[in-house]
């Protein structure tokens, strides 16, 4: 064998390399398989196998591929289609489809992305009921966070002044379609709340395919809207168009348009509420002045507005007649307080002892005071005092 035909293994693999590399059909294949042994490493490269029923197809998705090639997050087991160029990797020298898009095969990869996302932010609570915020009922400033070359925001602007002319409207122009979209999107609604620019924010565009809408799709716009803690109002595209946004906003609004008629009353109607309230204060008044008017009328009516000297003589006159009521009770009470009182004078006199000493009786009693009863209580040689009707006397027992 001659010198010249030896090539080392990276010669050989180098050749087949550029043998593949030089068939055009090689270049731009899509391949339909069902995904395996798939693993997204720590650099951001996707690597798995395509496999069917036969045979296997090793792939890889390099970061800078998939940032624009690859909108949802594929799974063992998947069933995609993958775009891109077979060749060699001359350090193993194995062939592989270097990939450029993978297609959900099956289903557009905008509508598996948006399926996919929709699903892990409602398990992450983002589209809770009990994290919606009410509207404001009168907003003094509202923020719209949109393109400024639109016509969405002329709309909300025309509609925003004709109904409530009060509101002060603070445009803060993003893109709304392309790569730099969903950031610029996200950053408005932050800045936004951390300056405090308004009480009420619309999030939005007008309408458009699937793709023009899908920067409203995107994680960091419902992440922005979910940490919000000016109310939102998502009004994308027309009323058939559904975003990740809309479910992410404290009220999604069909249209535009309609986000602008959801965020401030309407004039003409505040107008109407406002005079027919004003009528039933009016009518309240006058039903109110009239009960007054017929108190007064029934206060002149009395006797005592007309003559108030009548009063003080109807009173003058019961003074007089309780007096002498007063009077005469206290005469027959004083009276008969007499009378007993002479009852009971006769009665104490009548138990009198002096009454027993009128009569010749005598009263003795010892140096003491106290009353002799009985002979047998005293001495011979004792001082005894006898007591008359009209004074007493003293005396000594000589004997008994």
């Amino acid at each position: 064998m001659q010198e010249t035909n030896i090539l080392s293994v990276t010669q050989l693999n180098n050749l087949i390399k550029a043998a593949f590399d030089n068939v055009p059909a090689l270049q731009n294949v899509c391949v339909r398989g069902e995904i395996s042994n798939y693993k997204l490493y720590p650099s951001g490269h996707h690597y798995f196998s395509l496999k069917d029923q036969e045979g296997s197809l090793r792939c890889v998705l390099f970061k800078g591929s998939a940032a624009y090639g690859l909108r949802f997050k594929p799974q063992n087991g998947m069933s995609v289609l993958a775009v891109g160029r077979v060749s060699v990797y001359p350090r193993d020298g194995a062939y592989q489809l270097y990939c450029s898009r993978l297609i959900p095969d099956g289903a557009g990869d905008l509508q598996m992305a948006f399926e996919q996302l929709k699903d892990r932010l409602w398990r992450e609570g983002l589209f809770d009921e009990a994290h919606k915020q009410p509207l404001p009922a009168f907003p003094h400033r509202i923020g719209i966070v949109t393109s400024p070359a639109g016509a969405a925001v002329h709309d909300m602007l025309r509609i925003l002044g004709k109904r409530y002319p009060l509101s002060k409207v603070i445009l803060l122009p993003v893109r709304v379609q392309g790569s730099e979209a969903a950031g610029e999107i996200a950053r408005a609604i932050a800045y936004a709340n951390r300056e405090q620019l308004c009480e009420l924010l619309i999030v939005g565009r007008g309408g458009g395919s699937m793709e023009d809408l899908w920067a409203f799709n995107e994680e960091p716009v419902a992440r922005a809207i979910f940490a919000s803690r000016i109310p939102v109002i998502s009004a994308v595209g027309h009323e058939p168009d559904v975003t990740i946004s809309d479910f992410a906003a404290d009220l999604r609004a069909a249209t535009p348009s309609n986000a602008a008629e959801l965020a401030v009353p309407d004039q003409t109607e505040l107008r109407a509420q406002i005079e027919a309230l004003r009528k039933q204060l009016a009518a309240a008044l006058q039903r109110q002045a009239q009960t007054a008017r017929r108190r007064l009328e029934s206060l002149e009516s009395r006797p005592v507005l007309r003559d108030p000297m009548q009063l003080i003589r109807d009173r003058r006159l019961r003074l007089d007649q309780g007096a002498e009521a007063l009077l005469r009770n206290y005469g027959a009470l004083l009276q008969s307080r007499r009378a007993r009182l002479a009852e009971n004078a006769a009665a104490l006199d009548a138990m009198s002892p002096l009454k027993v000493l009128g009569r010749g009786y005598a009263v003795v009693s010892d140096e003491s005071g106290r009353l002799v009863k009985e002979a047998a209580a005293l001495k011979t040689g004792q001082i005894i005092r006898i007591t008359f009707q009209d004074d007493s006397a003293p005396a000594v027992i000589t004997e008994r």
